[in-house]
């Protein structure tokens, strides 16, 4: 069953969880993973195990456990089980049966897991700022006014990685606030980024009419793309990057009015209106096959599978 906020928070039925399981590559994951932890921890006075996962391995991951909480893993039938309990934000087909689902796409999973969180008096200052900019980053919140702080933020997980940064905050997730390490992240954006959009300018790979592509060597590549978008580089309005890990290919997706997401369900993925995401198919394993596919894709022949044009797309 799918339930509010303050419903779930106030049910009595909550069962321990052996475990709490995590989304690993972005800051979204990190904090909400981190503050659902704690919940279990203060709720059942009990040290629960943090587990984290990319989408790939996670989907090869048996669910044996009789009672989880997950959270910034895109909830589907097979999560659908007995006293699991699961807070999500990204697009689902299925509707639960037998799990908890707390699910809002307008937020980010760290915030629904502080409100949770907060309802049981564990709130403070320090993560209502960490929050916001988990919040502002992974929504993607552009005119925000922290967005560039938030981004640097996300920075340290995505260069630094999951589990490093857990070993250095050991717990307290609080230390995340101003940490040293935030000083590098800075340095590095304001000498890594101009290089990287100057080289993103200069690789840009036209998919569809709708769709580029673009690639950098350094830099912060969501800072880098949103300054693509921002300065209107290309008259694309969706920018395209591709990442491999263990002999598959990701793609990123972001625009400014919702373009985005459209695309991205065409590709088998999902996420926001102006961040989303898709891992193409197996058998894709090379940036340059990737290449040869989206451009397939989304530029079908007459008669073909595929979408010709956004228009087409957004009218289906």
């Amino acid at each position: 069953m799918v339930v509010s906020q303050l419903a779930f928070a106030q049910m009595s039925d909550l069962t321990q969880p052996e475990v709490v399981i995590t989304h690993e590559s972005d800051l979204d994951g990190f904090v909400s993973g981190h503050l659902l932890r704690r919940l279990a921890n203060h709720l059942f006075n009990q040290d629960t195990k943090l587990q984290a996962w990319n989408y790939t391995n996670f989907e090869k991951r048996p669910l044996r456990e009789n009672c989880a909480w997950v959270c910034d893993l895109n909830f589907c039938k097979r999560m659908d089980l007995e006293n699991w309990m699961v807070v999500d934000h990204h697009q689902t087909d299925h509707k639960p049966e037998n799990a908890k689902l707390i699910l809002d796409h307008s937020k980010s999973a760290s915030l629904l897991c502080y409100e949770l969180c907060k309802e049981h008096g564990l709130g403070n200052d320090k993560l209502d700022r960490l929050v916001h900019y988990t919040n502002v980053g992974d929504l993607y919140l552009t005119d925000d006014p922290d967005f560039t702080e938030a981004i640097d933020y996300g920075s340290l997980i995505k260069q630094y990685l999951f589990w490093n940064m857990a070993k250095l905050i050991d717990g307290n997730l609080e230390g995340l606030i101003d940490h040293p390490l935030l000083k590098v992240i800075k340095t590095r954006r304001e000498i890594e980024n101009p290089l990287g959009f100057d080289y993103a300018k200069s690789s840009l790979t036209e998919i569809s009419d709708t769709v580029a592509m673009i690639e950098s060597p350094v830099g912060d590549t969501n800072a880098i793309v949103h300054r693509v978008l921002e300065e209107k580089v290309t008259s694309h309005p969706v920018i395209l990057t591709a990442s491999t890990f263990n002999r598959s290919v990701s793609v990123s997706l972001r625009s400014r009015d919702g373009e985005a997401l459209p695309i991205s369900k065409l590709l088998q993925g999902g996420g926001h209106p102006n961040a989303c995401g898709a891992t193409l198919p197996k058998t894709i394993q090379r940036i340059p096959d990737a290449v040869n596919y989206l451009k397939k894709t989304l530029n079908p022949q007459p008669g073909g599978d595929g979408i010709n044009n956004l228009g087409d797309l957004l009218d289906a």
